[in-house]
């Protein structure tokens, strides 16, 4: 393993990929899709976590989120970037799952289906 780093250090070769590549809306497209699907996956699991974790039952935890008085500035705006999140993630995967089914692979296809992603995700 020594080696194996020796020679890559010496090397002087960049270490990843985003550093050789200029940023185009493609590499950040595919970007926001893996951390949208990393958020929205931690969400889920820490709401859940806290179900099981904290005493009562539903209402009880309802009860807790309205005791915390945090406004309706705040608790809107977390619900529109969790709406944002998850309607962007959707409609990215079902573009990637058209890819799947070999749909929409030819260059004018995949622009086309970029700017619709952007816009359902407003739109929705």
């Amino acid at each position: 393993m020594e080696r194996f780093w020796n020679k890559n250090t010496g090397s002087n070769r960049p270490l990843s990929h985003i550093t050789i590549y200029s940023w185009s809306l493609p590499m950040a497209m595919s970007i926001g899709h893996r951390d949208t699907g990393v958020a929205l996956s931690a969400g889920v699991s820490l709401f859940g976590l806290l179900a099981l974790l904290l005493p009562g039952n539903f209402e009880s935890h309802l009860e807790l989120g309205k005791s915390l008085c945090l406004g309706p500035v705040l608790t809107h705006s977390a619900k529109f970037a969790f709406t944002f999140l998850l309607m962007y993630h959707t409609w990215n995967r079902i573009r990637h799952l058209m890819w799947d089914l070999g749909k929409g692979l030819k260059v004018p296809q995949l622009y086309q289906s970029r700017v619709a992603v952007l816009v359902l995700r407003v739109l929705s």
